[in-house]
């Protein structure tokens, strides 16, 4: 499987001014491509390929006005037009059904919170003896390494980030490193109130990590706002926001590694629920729906299950997980919200809703989970007319664990932005 390590890297004037340069003729390139083919559609024409694109290209550095496309690498501009193939491919196979829509294609701007260019192997790129990065045209960039790459990277992007950072990221081929086999199953229902319930009780407080930076936040817009358009006060305060923000977003991933990578290592299967993000991005939970960032979570749990050889398993969104008792099957109906707690009409069970709703989506998926742990306090059944007179064994009671103290959640490695093994808030992605 193809994993994405990302590293800091550290470049000096020159070689900022060369990346700015770099990052502007991608930009170009990949805008005269999309009007080229804008005009083509809408004067009707068929549509323009990648092989014309290119011609067009090479004939364009020989003009005065788009000479200075020769500065940069030649490889930079080349992945450009593959970009843009790749957002008209995106585009046409969400139209298909084949993957989610998505828009049509737009023009770049450099005002855009992200940059970034592409090298391939043919571009000469290559890891110094000193262990720094040359790029052509650019020079040999400081990196800093988080840990050796586990094999030769086959491209590396240099983005620069709204906070004016910038990074490397590699695309590497690996594969997969099984762990030994562990006996527990667990299923995961994710909330707000907890941002994790499992099948066993444990009940893992949300960070809220947005929420607690929300004052210094307010605080970095306020400046910003007061700034004259324009001017060079309004970029530094431009740039302390985009940092403020950055630092909520790292803390995030971090968070999110360090749980994905604890839960996937102790259980042999895992099950979630679908959920609809976007559906309740809408509503007024927006914020905190977005602080929590269970897509991001659930990605996560879905790559390092393949890559460490355990069971990842979705249920429908639509599965009555809190409507159904885990201890007799009963469905009792839609609840509000706000009902944490309720007895189960069938059997009288007193069950907890995240912990019944996790039991419910563990066995959902096939999972041989116990239902014991949804039971939050010991209820006396009314006898039976034969068993009158009877005294009946009281129900054992169940010992919830509540919380995961963040800072004990695992052993974790330095990696990159998304990483097979345990990571910081930057580790390594499935590509």
């Amino acid at each position: 499987m193809q994993l994405r390590y990302s590293f800091r890297v550290y470049p000096d004037c020159p070689q900022r001014m060369s990346l700015g340069r770099a990052f502007g003729c991608a930009r170009v390139v990949f805008n005269d491509a999309l009007r080229v083919r804008e005009d083509a559609r809408a004067a009707g024409l068929p549509f323009v390929s990648s092989g014309e694109l290119s011609k067009q290209l090479t004939a364009s550095k020989r003009t005065g006005e788009r000479a200075w496309l020769a500065e940069v690498s030649s490889v930079v501009l080349q992945q450009s037009l593959r970009d843009l193939d790749t957002a008209y491919r995106n585009f046409f196979d969400g139209l298909k059904g084949k993957r989610p829509k998505v828009g049509v294609p737009r023009f770049k701007s450099r005002k855009d919170s992200r940059q970034a260019i592409r090298f391939t192997p043919n571009a000469g790129w290559s890891i110094t003896p000193g262990s720094k990065l040359r790029l052509p045209k650019v020079g040999d960039v400081r990196v800093k390494w988080s840990r050796a790459l586990p094999a030769v990277p086959s491209t590396v992007t240099v983005i620069k980030d709204a906070a004016g950072r910038y990074f490397a990221s590699f695309v590497v081929e690996t594969d997969p490193a099984p762990l030994p086999e562990a006996e527990p199953v667990v299923g995961i229902d994710l909330g707000l109130g907890h941002f994790a319930v499992l099948s066993d009780g444990t009940k893992i407080s949300a960070p809220r990590l947005l929420r607690r930076a929300e004052k210094k936040l307010k605080k970095a817009q306020r400046d910003l706002s007061r700034k004259a358009k324009g001017s060079v006060n309004r970029d530094k305060a431009r740039a302390k926001v985009a940092r403020a923000h950055a630092r909520v977003s790292d803390a995030r991933r971090d968070f999110h590694h360090q749980l994905s990578t604890k839960i996937i290592r102790e259980n042999q299967a895992v099950a979630v629920e679908d959920l609809a993000v976007k559906g309740l991005a809408r509503t007024r939970l927006a914020k905190s729906v977005h602080d929590a960032g269970w897509a991001a979570f659930v990605a996560m749990l879905e790559y390092k299950a393949a890559l460490y050889g355990r069971t990842f398993l979705r249920i429908g969104r639509f599965e009555p997980t809190s409507q159904v008792c885990c201890v007799c099957g009963t469905k009792d109906g839609p609840k509000a919200l706000h009902v944490r707690v309720w007895e189960c009409q069938g059997c009288g069970t007193v069950l907890d809703r995240d912990i019944n709703a996790e039991i419910n989506i563990a066995k959902a998926a096939g999972l041989a989970v116990s239902a014991c742990g949804a039971q939050v306090r010991p209820v006396l059944v009314p006898a039976q007319r034969g068993e009158a007179g009877t005294h009946p064994k009281s129900h054992p009671v169940v010992m919830r664990r509540t919380g995961i103290a963040f800072p004990q959640m695992g052993e974790e490695v330095k990696t990159s932005r998304s990483s097979p093994t345990p990571s910081s808030a930057r580790s390594s992605t499935a590509a």
